[in-house]
């Protein structure tokens, strides 16, 4: 996971150490590099609701990986925005299916109950991927620069690759896969079959491909469509995590070098892995998905109110810039919601989490042209109130929804009691009924 985003923060890193004024970039040609990364993120995911059940994850997972690594290295030799924003777009294509795939190979394996802390856990990496983008551009810009004849800023794309090539081959080797199709390298006979027998106890389902029937299903089920909303409101109450807003701002400042901005740009994404681990371990041992999400937003709003009036103390503004990753510190409890209201069908949770997530950040893919022009930076006077406005109708989203799944399950347990009662005057009548013909027959 870091290493998705070491390749998806990259781009911030490098417009702020060099790479605007080497290739002359002037107007909006940040913002619209970010949007063409996503608008091949998102058609690169539509291919993986049918693949997810046909193509074992240990192979395809490797694939991608390798691939974007390709495309992350060619990066460094870039001297157009037209050549920047092809290979942007690639990377965007082949980094696609990784966030869906992880989060339905761990619905493949964990409970509802567990799922949170899990993902959360993995989530980590988008953190600690953007701090070390960071720190890795701030050491490219201050021990590399002139190297060669090349940048520091494009010795960073070249750092990059050389990490991540390497870890998308040892993929085949360390991946699980899921049970119905787990990886031999990783996993004995016996883990396996451990593995579906207590998800099989927790209500689970093993098995089935996607079929056009599960698209009919998805279409019909009102709830899929609430939570599909409720990842639109997330990925446009989040996306002021990944405009740039922090560095920009303090590149505005004019006192620090490329080296130093990096650096302390890695602080905001540094604090957000311990909001990330403290929501999604309080989602699955006390809160709940509704509860987690309203902690982790409400703390978000905090930080837009103040970036969104701006006039304010500077250690204000750094507050608020530090809020910042608690935005996407819910993002596997969301998903992990997403994984458990679908346990009971590993084709519909396939199609669920690519859909919700691939029409989710196809939203981000225009509003962020509209809100968060780069000519506008740091203020963003649109864009932040748009997130604000964004995290407080995903707080109230997320509280109706539950309030509906918990009158769901309470109407399940009052037919599950219904039916035993049923069953067991049955279960007491045929003896008596036994009896009577014994006697009978005597």
């Amino acid at each position: 996971m870091s290493l998705s985003y070491i390749d998806q923060a990259n781009i911030n890193n490098s417009y702020v150490a060099g790479l605007k004024e080497d290739l002359g970039f002037e107007g909006n040609e940040l913002v619209r590099l970010q949007t063409l990364y996503i608008l091949g993120a998102v058609l690169g995911q539509l291919p993986f609701m049918f693949l997810f059940t046909k193509i074992p994850m240990y192979y395809l997972l490797p694939f991608m990986d390798i691939t974007w690594g390709i495309f992350t290295l060619l990066q460094y030799r870039v001297n157009s925005f037209a050549e920047l924003a092809a290979y942007r777009f690639l990377v965007g294509w082949f980094e696609a299916a990784f966030f869906p795939a992880i989060h339905y190979t761990l619905g493949s394996w964990y409970r509802s109950d567990e799922i949170g802390r899990r993902g959360g856990t993995f989530y980590v990496g988008l953190t600690l991927g953007t701090l070390t983008a960071a720190l890795i551009q701030s050491a490219a810009s201050s021990q590399l620069d002139g190297l060669h004849n090349l940048a520091g800023w494009r010795w960073m794309y070249i750092i990059c690759a050389i990490i991540t090539i390497p870890v998308g081959i040892l993929g085949l080797f360390v991946i699980p896969g899921t049970p119905e199709q787990p990886n031999k390298w990783v996993l004995k006979d016996r883990d396996v079959i451990l593995a579906k027998e207590r998800l099989l106890r927790a209500g689970h389902k093993l098995g089935g491909k996607v079929t056009i029937q599960t698209f009919v299903k998805i279409a019909k089920s009102p709830r899929i469509w609430a939570l599909l909303l409720l990842d639109i409101f997330f990925w446009n109450g989040s996306i002021n995590t990944s405009t740039g807003g922090y560095l920009l701002w303090l590149k505005s400042l004019k006192r620090y070098t490329p080296a130093h901005i990096n650096q302390l740009g890695a602080a905001s994404p540094a604090i957000g892995i311990f909001y990330t681990l403290a929501v999604c371990f309080a989602s699955d041992l006390v809160l709940g998905p509704a509860w987690a999400i309203t902690v982790a937003h409400v703390w978000n709003i905090i930080g837009l109110l103040i970036l969104t009036v701006w006039q304010v103390p500077e250690p204000a503004l750094w507050f608020a810039f530090m809020t910042t990753y608690s935005a996407v510190a819910m993002s596997s409890v969301l998903y992990g919601w997403i994984n458990s209201q679908l346990s009971s069908s590993p084709a519909e949770r396939s199609v669920a989490l690519v859909l919700a997530n691939a029409l989710s950040q196809s939203t981000t893919a225009w509003t962020p042209l509209l809100t968060f022009k780069t000519v506008e930076a740091p203020r963003f006077q649109k864009g932040y109130p748009f997130v604000l406005a964004n995290a407080i109708c995903l707080i109230l989203l997320a509280h109706i929804i539950n309030f509906y799944v918990k009158r769901n399950k309470q109407g399940k347990r009052d037919d599950e009691s219904g039916n035993s009662a049923s069953l067991e005057v049955t279960h007491y009548q045929i003896p008596e009924k036994a009896a009577l013909a014994s006697d009978g027959k005597e």
